[in-house]
């Protein structure tokens, strides 16, 4: 080999090796990125309860058809690939909230203990790191949760036939976290509350 041949061989030899540089750092950067991207945890109080049916009960007909409007709402609420997975309590009205949208996403419903929110939001934010998550609640544990992710701290207490919230936390690897609200399904009016309300309220609305 000559000496042109091997100065040549050289420097074919540093391109190669700088172009695999480049990609193994290109590789290293978008998975670095990919790895620390934002966390979205969207919280839904339940819908509508049939509250005749005792603790435990379904969702009345106006809460199945929230629900169903849950599914227009979130449905393709990530262009990319949408919601990454649903969290409902251990309650009937919860999980019959997220069914219709679980169906339609051909997710599982994940079902986990109500007073275990510490539980919950490690699991999310260590599985799900990056995703969107939602999370159908009660009335009480909502406003904690969104707390414990360093969301808002003012968070209007919800009445008992306020049925309409959605909860948006996006939580980024750096930076503030910011807590948004929408509304969906037929809007809660005060006026309408008049109505008399129960009593005695279940163990947990």
């Amino acid at each position: 080999m000559t000496a042109d041949e091997r100065r040549r061989r050289r420097r074919r030899l540093r391109r190669q090796a700088a172009v695999l540089l480049f990609l193994l750092l290109a590789f290293g950067l978008a998975w670095f990125f990919e790895s620390q991207a934002t966390t979205t945890v969207i919280f839904v109080r339940h819908a509508d309860r049939a509250l005749e049916e005792g603790e435990n009960s379904g969702l009345s007909a106006a809460g199945k058809a929230r629900a169903e409007e849950l599914v227009r709402v979130l449905g393709d609420v990530d262009v990319v690939a949408g919601v990454d997975a649903i969290f409902a309590t251990q309650y009937r009205y919860t999980q019959e909230t997220a069914e219709p949208l679980a169906k339609f996403l051909r997710l599982a419903v994940q079902v986990v203990d109500l007073t275990d929110t510490d539980g919950l939001l490690q699991r999310i934010l260590t599985d799900y790191k990056g995703k969107v998550v939602l999370v159908i609640t009660h009335t009480e544990p909502l406003p904690v949760l969104i707390r414990k992710l360093h969301g808002s701290k003012k968070v209007p207490p919800i009445a008992a036939g306020e049925y309409d919230n959605i909860y948006i936390v996006s939580i980024p690897w750096y930076g503030k976290v910011k807590t948004l609200r929408l509304r969906y399904g037929d809007p809660y009016v005060a006026a309408d509350a008049g109505r008399a309300e129960p009593t005695t309220a279940p163990a947990a609305q």
